[in-house]
């Protein structure tokens, strides 16, 4: 696997230009995945402005806020990892009401924290914007997307990085990263190690 340095600015760039190259009329779904501690909402937030600056219409989504109810995530306990990884994202709804392609995007669907419904209306992209969602374990599921970004961690670094009320989460990403192998599944990957020093792995 070949690494190639690279600053945080340059691969923002470097995305953007990805993004603002696909056709004018196209609406552009991005996803940007990667464990809580390589901050994949601080990539997709970067994306925003650039885009905006070359004439493209911007819709921010986290996965966060498709979590599904707690009677269904925590079934098996609120420090299981199987169920962390099974069973805590809602990705029909991801789907359904985000990466459905028509425009008609449903910004939060489920506040975790209430346990209870968002109830945003629905926003309108038109055509030629990109909606970015940024979250973590989403390859591998179907999710439809023109530009997949994964931020990968070694398994030392995401130990070191994550916080420890969330290491009981490892070793979900230590099963996605054997049975998804997301770096390979992405359009993108970034080694995110040292996050002042990202990399582009190829």
């Amino acid at each position: 696997m070949n690494v190639r340095p690279i600053s945080q600015e340059a691969l923002v760039g470097e995305l953007v230009r990805r993004i603002g190259d696909r056709p004018r009329g196209e609406r552009v779904r991005v996803v940007v995945d990667g464990a809580p501690a390589a901050a994949p909402y601080v990539y997709a937030d970067a994306l925003v402005e650039p885009l905006k600056l070359l004439g493209r219409p911007v819709l921010r989504v986290s996965a966060w806020d498709f979590l599904r109810p707690a009677s269904l995530r925590l079934e098996y306990g609120r420090r299981d990892p199987d169920a962390f990884y099974d069973d805590w994202l809602d990705v029909k709804a991801l789907a359904r009401e985000v990466l459905n392609g028509t425009g008609r995007i449903l910004p939060r669907l489920w506040d975790s924290a209430a346990d209870r419904a968002y109830r945003d209306p629905y926003a309108s992209l038109p055509e030629g914007g990109v909606v970015i969602l940024d979250g973590t374990l989403l390859l591998g599921r179907g999710l439809p997307a023109e530009l997949s970004v994964h931020l990968w961690m070694s398994g030392a670094a995401l130990r070191r990085r994550t916080p420890e009320d969330e290491g009981w989460r490892l070793p979900a990403y230590e099963r996605y990263e054997r049975e998804v192998r997301p770096a390979a599944q992405a359009d993108v990957a970034v080694k995110v190690d040292d996050p002042r020093h990202p990399a582009v792995l190829s």
